[in-house]
């Protein structure tokens, strides 16, 4: 036998010591599973609130470097200054009794000198992270992630293994193999290119050699950072395009979303249904307030009401074919007189509303109507 479909399958079995094939339906459903749609807006959203973005470290380290480096440059004379007070200081104790005012003097200076010294630096590489956080995600506070989990601390040997092996633990080792390989090239070639520079230093002072070390420092860290930071936009991208991918949703993933934000279709659909039924209610028990029901006869039916207060004859009920017989026989019940007029019925019908006056350009049809009812009201009276 030869499969004519692509959701069966045909295995050989036996029936009764008899062979023969037998046909196993696929169960489609299961393809359901798979994330193929975009996440939602309200599905990044949740994600944001969890504290879960798109953000890559990789630009966060290059610009902390970056500024930390630009700092020791801009106030390097500052520190060397600070430093050299505090060297004088220290030396000076050198033929002097230590005591304990002594020493809790040398304390209070050595901490002063570390706060001007390390300050500076230690501003501008804050700002410059809470800068590059800002830029990347916005502003976003979340304590969701200082919650503690207690599912991290069940071990599965499984999962860590899943986890090692993932597709995001192979384009980290790719990308932290790169970076070493950039970054031992930068200072290979130059130790090759400024090794002959280093015996010069032992005829400078040590301010000038301090200088001129930290020239070559800060220009070896502009290469490697120049470099790095294509690395960091290929990363940043990367890390939209994968958080992007591990929000995904399964097709029942968003019907179920839907629900919960639209409502379920079906409730929806029975609130309509009773919103349907009492504005029924409601339009019947006008019916005997009307002062004619323009008929079809058969299947349209229009009930006004006209009085001194309205600016022109209102329709207070209408309806078709059953709704129309059932305002028929309201009317009546009531002695509302009703009146057959093919055209005027579909005409109203058709271009008034329920609650509204009617259109200008039947006026006149409907006050010859009204004008008929009121002598008739007049002379049965």
């Amino acid at each position: 036998m030869e499969c004519t479909a692509t959701c069966i399958t045909c295995y050989p079995s036996l029936d009764d010591g008899q062979p023969g094939y037998k046909l196993k339906q696929l169960d489609l459903q299961l393809f359901n599973e798979e994330k193929t749609e975009d996440p939602t807006a309200k599905r990044q959203q949740e994600s944001r609130e969890k504290g879960q973005v798109a953000k890559s470290m990789e630009v966060n380290s290059v610009f902390v470097v970056m500024a930390a480096f630009l700092a020791l440059k801009g106030f390097g004379s500052y520190m060397y200054s600070e430093l050299t007070r505090f060297m004088v200081l220290l030396f000076s104790y050198g033929n002097a009794d230590f005591t304990i005012n002594s020493i809790h003097h040398l304390f209070i200076e050595a901490s002063i000198v570390f706060i001007k010294v390390c300050f500076p630096i230690m501003f501008v590489v804050l700002i410059t992270a809470l800068a590059v956080n800002f830029l990347q995600v916005g502003f976003l506070f979340s304590l969701e992630p200082l919650i503690p989990s207690f599912d991290k601390l069940n071990f599965n040997p499984a999962k860590a293994l899943q986890k090692m092996f993932s597709k995001r633990s192979l384009a980290e080792l790719v990308k932290s193999c790169i970076k070493i390989a950039i970054v031992g090239y930068f200072i290979y070639r130059f130790a090759v290119q400024e090794t002959m520079q280093v015996p010069k230093l032992v005829s400078v002072d040590l301010f000038d050699s301090l200088q001129f070390i930290a020239s070559l420092v800060l220009n070896l860290v502009y290469q490697i950072s120049a470099v790095m930071i294509i690395l960091a936009a290929l990363d940043y991208f990367y890390q939209g395009w994968e958080h992007k991918n591990s929000l995904k949703m399964t097709k029942q993933e968003v019907k179920e979303e839907f629900k919960q934000v639209e409502g379920n279709p079906a409730i929806k659909s029975k609130i309509r249904e009773r919103q349907r039924a009492m504005a029924m209610r409601r339009m019947m028990q006008e019916v005997p307030k009307a002062d004619v029901v323009v008929t079809n006869p058969t299947h349209f039916a229009v009930a006004l009401k006209y009085d001194k207060s309205m600016p022109a004859p209102t329709v207070v009920a209408k309806g078709q074919d059953l709704i129309a017989q059932r305002i028929k026989e309201i009317a009546k019940e009531h002695r509302v007189v009703i009146v057959e007029n093919k055209p005027l019925a579909r005409t109203l019908f058709a271009s008034a509303e329920v609650g509204q006056i009617i259109p200008q350009d039947l006026y006149q049809a409907v006050a010859e109507v009204l004008a008929y009812v009121f002598r008739l009201k007049k002379r049965l009276s």
